[in-house]
């Protein structure tokens, strides 16, 4: 990566960290929020005939992070290209 100033590698890493905290927040409300915490409440919905806390703590969570493996692939090449450091 060629960055053009330092004040642009920091503003990207920024971005960067940014963007990874916001995952990270998302798929730990979706982990522990909706499988342990909220299971209760999200119990008393059925989902294909499981109960939705449990289809959370069992299945719900596992999408969730592969989804957002895949946003943060999309975000990351956005970022990658805003700032020049795009694989050409």
């Amino acid at each position: 990566m060629a960055f053009l100033n330092e004040a642009a590698k920091h503003a990207y890493w920024r971005a960067n960290i940014r963007l990874v905290l916001k995952l990270l927040s998302i798929w730990f409300v979706v982990s522990f929020g909706c499988g342990i915490l909220l299971v209760d409440w999200l119990n008393s919905l059925q989902v294909f005939g499981f109960k939705l806390g449990f289809w959370f703590a069992q299945q719900g969570a596992i999408y969730v992070f592969v989804l957002l493996i895949f946003v943060y692939v999309h975000k990351m090449n956005q970022l990658d290209k805003r700032f020049n450091v795009d694989e050409k």
